[in-house]
């Protein structure tokens, strides 16, 4: 029996009204409206999504990162309709409510040590914002008022608010904004090849100028838009040392990496580190957006005291009783169902697929990390390249969304799926590269 509503559109009346009307994301619009032909999705389920003609596809990246649990968990759904019926929405200005509170105190419970203090946004850029705010703020009201510098890496993405922007080191992201984009200092990525010269760089320019600089913000181990760059550990352990020594804050932005992406529940747990602010967000709520910027007790009491010493900083579903209470459910579901554990164990068969997609000619610099697979194609054209984009149409004709980043093919699938399931989804990856002139 159809499940289709009998008011439902049709493909084609989708697809009429969405090039009518919708602007999308990260995407060339004049290309789409005249010839795009687009992935129509109706529904998903576990690590499938289902389009208009009833075709299922493997979903390669969680669709943007966010479906670490696969789509229509049961148990997110059902914490979702319990509060929908109890409390769907309720300021947080200076008021508070079960699901906000108790979130906060399961979320600090197995954050890295130290970091005490839940501030709920609404997504990733927002989370960074709020950091970006708390950093500059904190060292004016602590007597530190030239502290409002920020250091990040060459290749970063932090989000696409004008603060956040600012951080970013992807020309392509910023480049339409540079008027407005405030300044801030890039280092050299840590490549495996120039690790010591990296940080010797990073280095010199933090004690250079410790009393202008508020915050270093990196994405730990793992840069995701930049191309799923990878890098060593012992830099982010230096880092962690070299902030310590010269009081500026580290600011980790957990948003792609954290969750169990790369083996462990945090990027820095890798380091065995703790920032001073941490950024959550996509799988942190992944049935309504929502992200937190978490805090130490030291960056907290920076803002006691007096009313102008407040962080006057919020949005209007700053802790929404629905999003606090499926992002508790997902901390509970990786608890019970031991998610981390079981994303760890399928990491050698992603590296396993890596090393075909090695084999093959024109793929370069592959790399893997926890449920994270990567390789360069093409020219070098990097995220305006044409490569990946061939590839993914290859894949979707063969039952898989592999949404590339320019060049870069990548596969970074639900937690959950099964070993039979990622394994077709590598097999995919690989045959789709080989078939694809380069």
């Amino acid at each position: 029996m159809s499940t289709r509503h009998p008011l439902a559109w049709d493909r084609a009346e989708i697809v009429r009204a969405d090039k009518a009307h919708v602007w999308h994301p990260y995407t060339p619009m004049d290309a789409y409206i005249e010839r795009g032909d687009p992935l129509v999705v109706t529904r998903a389920a576990g690590v499938r999504l289902y389009d208009a003609n009833g075709r299922a596809y493997l979903d390669g990246n969680s669709s943007w990162w966010v479906a670490a649990l696969g789509h229509g968990h049961p148990r997110l759904l059902a914490a979702l309709e319990r509060q929908a019926r109890e409390l769907a929405h309720c300021s947080l200005g200076g008021t508070t409510h079960e699901p906000a509170a108790r979130l906060a105190a399961a979320l600090c419970k197995v954050a890295p040590a130290g970091l005490s203090r839940v501030f709920y946004t609404d997504n990733g850029s927002t989370a960074i914002e709020a950091a970006v705010k708390m950093s500059v703020q904190m060292w004016g009201q602590l007597g530190a008022p030239r502290k409002t510098r920020f250091v990040a890496l060459d290749g970063a993405f932090h989000g696409d608010s004008i603060g956040a922007a600012s951080l970013g080191g992807v020309e392509i992201f910023r480049r339409p904004f540079a008027g407005v984009l405030f300044d801030c200092a890039h280092a050299a990525f840590p490549a495996e090849d120039a690790y010591a010269r990296a940080f010797e760089a990073i280095a010199s320019l933090v004690a250079g100028g410790a009393d202008e600089i508020a915050a270093v913000v990196v994405e730990p181990i793992v840069q995701g838009a930049a191309g799923m760059r990878t890098y060593a550990p012992e830099y982010l352990r230096e880092l962690r040392a070299l902030c310590d020594r010269h009081d500026v804050l580290l600011v980790a932005d957990e948003v792609f990496a954290g969750y169990g992406r790369t083996g462990r529940m945090w990027g820095v747990d890798h380091a065995g580190v703790s920032p001073d602010l941490m950024c959550v967000g996509k799988v942190f709520s992944p049935l309504f957006p929502m992200a937190a910027t978490l805090a130490t007790e030291r960056v907290f009491d920076a803002f006691r005291g007096d009313k102008d010493r407040a962080f006057y900083y919020g949005h209007t579903f700053c802790g929404n009783p629905l999003g606090a209470a499926v992002a508790r459910e997902v901390l509970a579901i990786y608890e019970d169902e031991e998610i981390v554990a079981r994303a760890a164990g399928l990491a050698p068969r992603i590296a396993a697929g890596m090393a075909k997609l090695a084999e093959l000619p024109g793929v370069a610099r592959v790399r893997s990390l926890g449920m994270i697979g990567a390789a360069d194609l093409g020219d070098g054209s990097g995220y305006l390249g044409g490569a990946g984009w061939r590839v993914y149409e290859e894949a979707l004709r063969r039952g898989a969304y592999l949404r590339p980043l320019g060049d870069t093919v990548y596969v970074c699938p639900p937690l959950i799926i099964s070993e039979a399931d990622l394994d077709e989804l590598l097999a995919i990856l690989v045959e789709s590269v080989r078939a694809v002139p380069r």
